[in-house]
């Protein structure tokens, strides 16, 4: 890959948490890093944080409410305008086990972010991925994993949310492991790592868990995997923080990987 300090990283989900220190970290090594958030005030005021912190002004954001597939294409378009070329993406963006039930779209809400919005994203980006080959990308799932029921994947007949979240980390899984079947000759890794188990974060926060751990780690482990030369040329790994792992059994299952595909290509309009 080139040197950091050229290299254009883009890092969804990244004014607060693990996604911030991982941009912050990138920036001090003066990579190009495009932050991505919600909430147009606060992701203007992470950007110019990260700015004066890194002494790296390459930073920009760029806004999109991930539980609306339309900004995600929205995103797409405003990114692919001003950056043709992108050596890394994080997907990093994600909504834990409480709150809402569903997405502005109608899907289950914790599918739908923290699956469906990279999924899509992932597609649309691949195009901006292949021309600054060697690239790669990452994505952040969990350790928490359960198989998608396939006849019932936005879980209207029982809801619980945590199952849905662990549900959406396993699909994001299914999704890498595909993916990096797919782009293997066009030199883009895919890659996905469970960044530690109940980091110090306002998603666990929030669910009233008592954290296990500093979110430092799993910053860590999300530029290991973006930049690190000791990972060059791996792809379709799925990680447990920085240590190579397996995943639930599902995920490797070529079967259930095609019949989520075929349904994700059709729910994002591809």
């Amino acid at each position: 890959m080139k040197p950091i300090h050229d290299q254009t990283i883009l890092i969804t989900g990244s004014t607060d948490g693990i996604g911030k220190l991982a941009a912050l970290r990138l920036a001090r090594q003066q990579a190009q890093v495009l932050l991505h958030g919600r909430d147009p005030k606060k992701l203007a005021g992470v950007v110019e944080e990260l700015k004066n912190a890194s002494g790296n002004l390459k930073i920009e954001g760029f806004c999109a409410d991930f539980s609306s597939l339309a900004e995600v294409r929205r995103l797409a378009q405003e990114m692919l305008a001003k950056f043709p070329r992108l050596d890394v993406l994080i997907n990093n963006a994600g909504v834990g086990f409480s709150g809402e039930r569903y997405s502005r779209d109608g899907h289950e809400l914790r599918f739908a972010v923290n699956y469906l919005a990279p999924f899509l994203l992932t597609r649309l980006l691949l195009p901006a991925l292949k021309k600054a080959a060697p690239a790669r990308i990452v994505n952040v799932s969990s350790a928490g994993q359960y198989p998608v029921d396939f006849n019932d994947v936005m879980l209207e007949k029982q809801f619980d949310g945590t199952r849905a979240y662990r549900q959406s980390k396993l699909s994001l899984i299914m999704f890498t492991f595909d993916l990096a079947e797919e782009l293997k000759a066009a030199q883009v890794t895919v890659n996905t790592l469970h960044p530690g188990t109940y980091l110090n974060t306002n998603m666990v926060r929030q669910a009233k868990i008592t954290p296990w751990g500093e979110p430092e780690s799993g910053a860590d482990a999300e530029v290991f995997l973006a930049v690190s030369p000791s990972v060059e040329g791996i792809t379709g790994r799925y990680f447990n923080v920085q240590a190579e792992a397996s995943a639930e059994a599902q995920a490797y299952d070529p079967q259930a990987r095609k019949q989520l595909r075929e349904l994700s290509l059709r729910l994002a309009g591809l």
